[in-house]
């Protein structure tokens, strides 16, 4: 009887965390310009006029490219980092560390509005380096945390061996910890990935409506109508985020990504 309640009770809690998800997609198919569900008169057309219209495409694009680049940029930093902590811990590398968690202990909006006052100060506000920038410091966060738990999982008798048998420091890297830790550096950098593609808050304040980003542009759009081209945008993004974390899922080593400690590498 317990297990059945407990059935129930997951059961209704998946009810109700897809459910948006589903009226939402629902949206997408209306046929006409309107935002109604269940859809009238369903139509992929607006799936289609996502990549055709030029209002869209530029945002789109600036989306990508945005992600693509600060996950990089966030990669870059984090992985240095975290090699510093691990390597050699100390006051200099929990001082790091603490740096690069910083952004995410912080509100949102605090952060923002730091970068807004920096680019302003410096003569980059509006443009798209100035957005790069700030998303990929401001998701430091999301690498430094996979590459950390990685590093943590590497056998220290390995890095022994390798220096018994004649290694230096550079080989035991590229041949012993890169390896080891590439799967948790493409793990952080598919969560920044995401993350930059639906973050508005920063590339808001930093950009404001010079580089129009997807979430900026759902929002400017809400101000003057509603189309089902929205409910597009949103189905792609939770799509994208799903194919992401599903192959993290199927090829990674999810739980240590969650932060277990008992559970295994692959």
């Amino acid at each position: 009887m317990t297990h059945r309640l407990g059935g129930l009770y997951v059961g209704l809690l998946l009810l109700l965390l897809s459910l948006p998800i589903l009226i939402v997609a629902g949206v997408s198919l209306n046929g006409g310009q309107a935002l109604r569900f269940p859809p009238a008169d369903p139509s992929l057309r607006w799936y289609g006029e996502l990549f055709r219209a030029a209002d869209w495409t530029g945002p789109l694009r600036n989306s990508v490219v945005i992600a693509t680049l600060a996950s990089l940029l966030a990669v870059a930093v984090a992985l240095p980092i975290a090699l510093h902590v691990w390597g050699r811990g100390g006051w200099l590398g929990r001082m790091l560390a603490l740096l690069g968690v910083a952004p995410f202990m912080l509100p949102p909006v605090i952060t923002a509005l730091g970068f807004l006052v920096f680019w302003v100060s410096v003569g980059m506000y509006g443009r798209m380096a100035a957005t790069i920038l700030s998303h990929g410091i401001f998701l430091v966060t999301l690498p430094l945390v996979t590459i950390s738990l990685g590093l943590a999982a590497i056998d220290r008798s390995l890095i022994e061996a390798a220096r018994t048998m004649g290694a230096t420091r550079g080989q035991v890297l590229r041949t012993v910890v890169l390896p080891l830790v590439a799967p948790y550096v493409l793990s952080g950098y598919a969560f920044a990935f995401v993350l930059s593609l639906n973050e508005y808050i920063i590339a808001y304040m930093v950009a404001g409506f010079t580089v129009e980003t997807l979430p900026i542009k759902i929002f400017n759009s809400l101000r003057y109508g509603y189309t089902p081209i929205m409910g597009v945008v949103s189905v792609l993004f939770v799509a994208l985020a799903a194919l992401v974390f599903g192959l993290i899922g199927a090829f990674g080593n999810l739980p240590r990504l969650l932060g277990s400690e008992r559970a295994g590498g692959r």
